[in-house]
């Protein structure tokens, strides 16, 4: 069969693979901290700490996990079935097992078990399509990627909520069957790296990956805010926690089909224009959720909806323009996504580590009766620190204009 046929086959299996790796995210980074807290009893400084170190492993090894990927490239196949096995494990042993040790030290074990086979599998998704063809490929697979993973977090925010019985534990077991599928599906068809491994120093004398960087970073500390303390904002602010997987649906489908429409928008005016259009109504929604109270409902809804469109602008164009430059610049695309979800990942450390400390101070406490001004140190956290970074972070798109002109979406 030829390549470019097979290659056509193999991405159907490379966007569901996508799809199972990120419905992971989901209990991960918005689930978690409410369910530690309500299943074990942890508090909210406790908790803070003890994510704050669990994602500051996270980040931190992402890089030597790029490494590693570059180092054993030809062993792809090896590599991602001991990645999925510990993710799995991870998993199952976070929500669906309850804790045999002291709860604090069994889901710092989980945690890591999980946190390490999700960044590997991460890493090892983007570089390999990267891997998957030339510039004039990239957005065909980038497109493949981006919604596989839309429909795999869409499930992941319904499963916890219409599984029968113990949600989270349904879902766990859900989750290790299909990541088993799933691999067995794409063995044989990862791509094998290229390049050799390489060296860290003449990597980061590249200024626009630089750039890139502090932009990923600055661009998802909004997201890791309000992911960190959506649960909290639901059930507290809006006293709405039934409705609280239909507004992720919401925020979800959005982003999936604001994509198309984004990356029209993008061929007309631009990729700067566009993600800074996109910038500029998450600002927009931060704002207006500032002013919500309980049943505010329908206005959440539409909150939902225009961040979620928000969000397809970043997911569509900034992993496609990242992956262009490294295709471009002939770096290696697992060491540079290995950085890049480095950045990515450094503000759901900070947020975890600082953001629910704040809070707890503030006198805000999970599942309990809360005073206004508990309840307004809670919306303040989840709205209006986002409008501070994101403004930060279209300053720094500003400033990467004339680089982005240069590069294909």
């Amino acid at each position: 069969m030829p390549a470019t046929a097979r290659r056509r086959l193999d991405l159907p299996r490379y966007g569901a693979y996508a799809a199972v790796v990120a419905a992971a995210g989901i209990p991960l980074y918005i689930h978690l901290p409410a369910f530690v807290a309500a299943r074990y009893g942890i508090g909210l400084e406790v908790l803070g700490v003890l994510l704050l170190a669990m994602r500051l492993i996270d980040f931190v090894q992402d890089p030597g996990l790029g490494w590693v990927l570059s180092r054993f490239g030809a062993r792809r196949d090896r590599v991602a079935g001991l990645a999925a096995l510990g993710l799995g494990a991870g998993m199952f042993g976070l929500f669906a097992v309850d804790a045999p040790v002291t709860p604090l030290l069994w889901v710092t074990l989980c945690l890591m078990l999980t946190f390490t086979g999700f960044s590997l599998l991460t890493i090892l998704i983007y570089a390999d399509g990267v891997a998957r063809g030339g510039r004039d490929a990239q957005v065909q697979v980038a497109a493949w990627r981006e919604a596989g993973a839309l429909v795999g977090i869409t499930a992941a925010c319904l499963l916890p909520f219409a599984l029968p019985g113990e949600g989270y534990a349904g879902f766990a077991v859900a989750f290790v069957l299909v990541l088993a599928i799933a691999g067995w599906a794409m063995r044989g068809r990862w791509r094998p790296i290229e390049i050799p491994p390489a060296p860290l120093a003449p990597l980061f004398r590249d200024a626009v990956l630089r750039r890139f960087l502090l932009l990923a970073f600055l661009n998802a500390a909004p997201v890791a805010v309000t992911s960190t303390l959506f649960l909290f904002f639901v059930e507290a602010r809006l006293e709405l926690p039934d409705l609280t997987g239909a507004f992720l649906v919401l925020f979800f489908l959005a982003a999936a089909g604001s994509t198309v429409l984004w990356r029209a928008l993008a061929l007309r005016i631009g990729a700067a224009q566009t993600l800074g259009t996109g910038m500029g109504l998450a600002i927009a929604s931060f704002v207006w959720a500032y002013t919500l109270g309980p049943g505010d409902g329908v206005a959440f809804a539409v909150i939902c909806l225009v961040s979620g469109a928000a969000l397809g602008a970043d997911m569509m164009l900034l992993p496609a323009l990242f992956s262009s430059h490294q295709a471009q610049s002939g770096g290696d695309p697992a060491l540079g996504f290995g950085f890049w979800s480095f950045a990515a990942k450094a503000t759901l450390a900070i947020s975890a580590g600082v953001v629910l400390p704040l809070l707890g101070w503030a006198g805000f406490a999970p599942g309990a009766v809360n005073s206004p001004d508990a309840l307004m140190a809670l919306s303040a956290a989840y709205a209006l620190l986002p409008v501070v970074l994101k403004i930060a972070a279209l300053v720094m798109l500003l400033r990467l204009r004339p680089i982005l002109a240069g590069l294909a979406v």
